[in-house]
């Protein structure tokens, strides 16, 4: 890290020249493309594998669980789209907590994500290559490589390049969903040829809520982090043609998508599949979404479900590569990790930060593959609870930021959060919640219990880095000046 800070804190100009010195990113993603990049980080192999896990619990009753972790995605989006419309940042969050909180929270929050990114990598790639190995009889770190490689080339096109493929990559997945979404609809009313009518048959058999609020609190930790990928947006707005329109309308349309396709899939299942005879799919066989399709007769289901679930894992890899090499980025430019990652070639692209993320891949895919105990073991357990984290980080941000932000545009804010402050703090409440929901069950308990050793790790870290470069790190930053560009 930059021992010294190359202005002076004070100054409001410090932070402007951060973003507008030299290194400057590209431009040219369109709402598109950023709605599709939410929905690529968000909609993987999870949906597909692990939504019969909060269906067993609760049974139908987990529509429940997936309308208060839709709620809070929803929340945090708003909050979101607020700060992101008048603070365009690659840093995202992590920029709003250090003008809203200080510097330690930005440092903290950027190094928590970017580490949580990094771990799921390997564990993305490996479960994609797996599946190709016993497609072609091969060794699966054959195709574990090519992909990481091949992902490696896609991040470094120009960004409107990268915008493209991505769009077409996610649109599968979509374009997938929303078939699943019809052919399931056709078979609860019967109309598709040979089956008749089945309507709340299923749904209601063993009634709404078969394992009371025991089971919906299990279904409520299964799919609280459903949503998690989803803040991709924020980050990928500062490299959008207009900042601001972009947002807001990506904000808009990725909160709607998104929900329908979550409540949407669960709602078919939940129509047309006992949820006792659901749990952990092991295999692409044993997904819910194999097994609604075999219902309508499909030939060739599974290897068709196979394709894309590995086609959901390397769309998220391909996100969050993009995600962690913005953040890395984002953290060089303030001084808070090594300047080299600031290097960005012709066309804006942050080369060092994108070859460091596909690094880094690697190494996790080595990791997976060696099982190497504890390392691998902790860095996944505290990704799969940092979400908790970056979210309370954003929900504090935008309660200390609204009025700054109010007084600094001059103007009525495009995105506003709703029913301020009471429904911010009732996503403080409702993630405090779920953080003591995740204490009574062991394998969540480790969870945040790692993800909080990983935070008071990077806490310390941030006030060492604030120390060598002699400034506060309760200091926050002051709001950088608004461009037209950026209306």
């Amino acid at each position: 890290m930059s021992s010294t800070s190359s202005t002076s804190p004070d100054s409001a100009s410090s932070h402007a020249n951060s973003r507008t010195g030299d290194a400057k990113l590209g431009n040219g993603l369109k709402v598109r493309h950023l709605t599709m990049m939410g929905l690529g980080s968000t909609i993987g192999a999870g949906l597909f594998l692990g939504t019969g896990v909060g269906i067993e619990a609760a049974g139908p009753a987990v529509l429940l669980a997936y309308i208060v972790a839709g709620f809070i995605a929803i929340l945090v989006m708003q909050m979101l789209g607020e700060m992101g419309t008048v603070i365009p940042a690659s840093g995202s969050f992590s920029e709003y907590a250090e003008h809203g909180i200080g510097r330690w929270a930005g440092f903290t929050q950027g190094w928590i994500y970017w580490l949580a990114t990094v771990a799921v990598l390997g564990a993305e790639i490996t479960g994609a290559a797996s599946f190709m190995g016993a497609w072609f009889g091969i060794d699966a770190w054959i195709p574990a490589a090519a992909c990481v490689l091949f992902f490696g080339v896609v991040n470094l096109l120009q960004i409107r390049a990268f915008g493209e493929f991505e769009f077409w990559f996610a649109f599968i997945k979509v374009a997938v969903l929303v078939a699943f979404l019809v052919i399931g609809f056709l078979l609860v009313f019967g109309l598709l040829p040979g089956h008749t009518f089945i309507g709340t048959e299923v749904f209601t058999a063993d009634g709404f809520m078969p394992n009371g609020m025991g089971g919906v609190a299990t279904a409520i930790l299964a799919v609280a982090f459903a949503f998690g990928g989803i803040e991709v947006v924020a980050i990928a707005s500062a490299e959008s043609e207009n900042p601001q329109r972009s947002l807001i309308n990506a904000v808009r349309s990725t909160i709607t998508r998104i929900s329908l396709f979550y409540l949407g899939s669960v709602l078919v299942i939940t129509f047309l599949l006992p949820h006792s005879s659901l749990g952990q799919a092991e295999s692409a066989a044993d997904s819910p979404f194999t097994r609604v399709l075999n219902l309508a007769g499909i030939p060739g289901v599974v290897g068709f479900m196979e394709a894309i679930i590995v086609l959901a894992l390397l769309s998220a890899f391909n996100a969050q590569i993009y995600a962690s090499s913005r953040m890395m980025f984002s953290l060089a430019k303030r001084h808070e990790a090594p300047q080299v990652f600031t290097r960005v070639d012709g066309r804006g692209v942050p080369v060092a930060a994108i070859l460091l993320s596909v690094c880094l891949s690697i190494v996790m895919v080595v990791l997976n593959y060696l099982d190497t105990g504890w390392l691998l073991t902790f860095m996944l357990n505290s990704a799969g609870a940092s979400l908790l984290i970056v979210w309370t980080f954003i929900v504090v941000s935008q309660l200390r930021l609204r009025r700054r932000l109010e007084q600094h545009a001059g103007e009525a804010l495009p995105i506003r959060m709703w029913g301020f402050p009471w429904l911010t703090i009732a996503t403080l409440v409702v993630l405090a919640g779920l953080a003591l929901l995740m204490l009574t069950d062991p394998d969540s308990r480790v969870q945040l219990f790692s993800a909080a050793t990983m935070f008071a790790i990077l806490v310390v870290a941030s006030f060492a880095n604030s120390a060598i470069r002699g400034l506060s790190p309760f200091e926050k930053l002051p709001l950088p000046e608004i461009s037209p560009q950026s209306r």
